[in-house]
Order: C-alpha cells, then structure tokens, then sequence
C-alpha cells in the first residue's frame, strides 16, 4: 500500500473503535476504478455506527470530492466523535453547507397511474372534440359556400394549389420513381425463379395504382404541407394576427381552414397521380433492364392487369388524404400558443398526426373495399 493510496483502518481506543483514515482523498486518487472499487468495500465495512469515531488527522490530503464522499457516508450528519485538522472541518463544514437533501424516490402508486391515465384521455378528448369542431365547421363554410361562391377566397385557393401542389411534384416524382426502380428489382428476383416474370406488370400495377402511389404523395405531403400548414397559422398566433382576425370579424375556417382544405382536396389527387405514373415509369424501365420486358408491353398489358375501379378508389382516398391533413395541420396551427417553443411542438405533432392519419385511413379503405377491382 502507497502512501497516496486512500484507505481505512480500525484501530481501538479506550473511547471506543475508530475508523483511522489514510492517504489522499482526492479528485484524482477518488477517480481510479480500482482504488474505488477497493475504497467502496473498506467503507462498506465501516458503516456510520454510533459507537464508531473517525480520525482524519492521518491523511495526507483531503478535498471536496473526498469530504462529500464521507459526508455522504455519515448520513449527511456529524458523527459522534470526529478527530480532524481545523482544514478538514472547513471543507467539511462548506459541504454540509451547500449540500441539499436528496430528493426521496418516488413510489409507484395506482392511483397516480390512473390520474396520469385519465388525464392524458382527456388531453385527447380535448383533441377529438376541436377537430370535429373544426370539421362541423369546415362543412357548414361548404355550405355556405355553395349558396354564394363569392365569399370564398379563391386567390388563396389558387395560391396553397401552387405551394402545396404544383411544388411538391419534382420530390414526388424522384421518390416514386426510385421506389418502382427497387420494387421492380425485388420482384424480379423473386418471379425470375418461377419463370413468371410477365406476372411483374400485375404486381406492379396494383401495388402502385392501387395502394403505394396515393400513400407515397401523401405522406410526403403530410411531411411538406401539413407542417407548413401548422407554421403558418401558429406564426399568426405568435404575431397576434389570429386574434386580430377575430377582432375584425374575419372567421377562422373561411378564411384559412377552407382554402386550405380545398386545394389539398384538390391537389392530393392529381399528386397520387403523379406519383403513380412516375412509379410505373422506373418500375418499367427496371423491368426492361432487369427481365427483358419491353416497355410496349408494359403499357399494353397494364390496363388488363389493373381494373379502373382501382384507379378510381385511389383518387377517392387521396382526396380524403388531402382534407384530412389540411384540416390537421389547420387543427395543431390554431392550438399553438403564441410562444416559439410551442410553435415547434405544434409542427412536430402536425406531421406525426398526419402520417399516422393516412396509414389507418388507407388500412380502412383497404378493409371496406377489399373486393374492388381485385
């Protein structure tokens, strides 16, 4: 044993045993593993008894990192009978000055677990009921609009069709072309084993007409619209222009929820589209590379392989697609509270509720319609 090495001895005196400390008790020496290790099992031996006294005076150098050691040893408390240097005392006297009780675990209680449960319910009823609020709303403005078409705001219908639609074609197209390139490869490796690689335009077209396509363009619009959607609104929050509108008796849903909800209705199926002939244009050109199918015979077998009530199915549900995340984003844009954390908060939920919200409804309409055009 080295003199640096901190340590622990027993010795006995006519006042009673006492634990004889030795060494530097410091950052440094306190750092090493096996020093620890070894120091850990000493005072596991010595514990903080009534009867046992604690002589520092031996050691050769003592800072905070050692004193809160022994500070924590002791139960946070002067032992009975300390022997130590007027240094010692200082450091130990700081330690017990600025260190604060530690925080007692918490218990796992039912009750608790209900209330945290019944609460987070009623967060998402609160949820449930401003969305269906909001979709009321967006109907009775449709209505509405019927009646007189020059209240609706048509140059901001014009504007999202643009933002929202015409701009996301060039990332719809370069995903839904790379995605047919890899599906076509998968399942040319596959059909190539049971000689029925002409069965690959088959696959392709209602993977892609049927289901793929429509979920791609949205997801990615839910990703790029629906969170600019929650920006935008939650930006008038922070800047107070939403409380200005309601000031001037500018109504919310006609004048940001309805546009918005009918160029994405309009534009989400036109970018399903999109998305589903540039899948089939790399599917093709994968299966021209891949199995020799020629792209004349691609298009010529396409139509007899996919019936057009599939077509017609998937622009049904993009537009739903489309509203859907319109009215999401619109619904997390007018909870923002007019602070930037919240802001932040609001699009992060924005996108997640959005994509969620396609693969259930596609997962509903694949269910309610499994027997059309198959």
């Amino acid at each position: 044993m080295t003199d640096r090495q901190p340590s622990i001895t027993r010795t006995d005196a006519p006042e009673g045993p006492s634990a004889v400390l030795h060494g530097r008790w410091g950052a440094a020496e306190l750092g090493e593993r096996r020093r620890w290790r070894k120091l850990s099992a000493q005072l596991a031996e010595s514990p903080a008894a009534a009867g046992l006294g604690w002589d520092l005076r031996e050691l050769d150098w003592l800072d905070h990192v050692g004193a809160q050691l022994l500070w924590n040893h002791w139960g946070r408390a002067w032992p009975e009978r300390i022997a130590l240097t007027d240094a010692q005392r200082d450091i130990l006297q700081r330690i017990e000055e600025f260190s604060t009780e530690e925080a007692p675990a918490e218990r796992w209680s039912l009750a608790e677990q209900v209330d945290t449960l019944g609460a987070k319910v009623m967060h998402g009823v609160g949820h449930g009921r401003d969305l269906l609020t909001l979709i009321g709303q967006l109907v009775i403005d449709g209505l509405r609009l019927v009646r007189n078409p020059r209240l609706m705001p048509w140059r901001d219908v014009s504007g999202h069709l643009y933002s929202m639609g015409a701009t996301a074609l060039p990332i719809t197209a370069l995903v839904g072309f790379l995605i047919g390139v890899v599906l076509a490869y998968l399942m040319s490796l596959q059909l190539r084993q049971f000689g029925a690689e002409s069965f690959i335009v088959n696959i392709l077209g209602i993977s892609l007409i049927r289901e793929l396509g429509p979920m791609l363009g949205a997801i990615l619009v839910a990703g790029r619209s629906g969170s600019a959607i929650t920006a935008q609104i939650g930006v008038m929050r922070v800047t107070e222009e939403l409380d200005a509108m309601r000031v001037m008796g500018i109504a919310h849903g006609l004048r940001l929820v309805l546009p918005r909800a009918v160029a994405l209705g309009i534009a989400m199926p036109l970018i399903a589209l999109w998305t589903t002939l540039a899948a089939l244009g790399g599917g093709m050109l994968a299966a021209d590379i891949a199995m020799g199918i020629s792209p004349a015979y691609f298009v010529q077998a396409l139509p007899a392989a996919v019936a057009p009530s599939n077509l017609w199915m998937a622009m049904a549900k993009s537009a739903v697609f489309g509203v859907a995340i319109a009215l999401i984003g619109c619904h997390w844009g007018l909870r923002v509270k007019p602070n930037t954390q919240s802001l932040g908060q609001g699009t992060t939920a924005s996108v997640v509720s959005s994509i969620t919200m396609v693969i259930v409804v596609d997962a509903l309409f694949a269910i309610g319609f499994k027997n059309l055009g198959i």
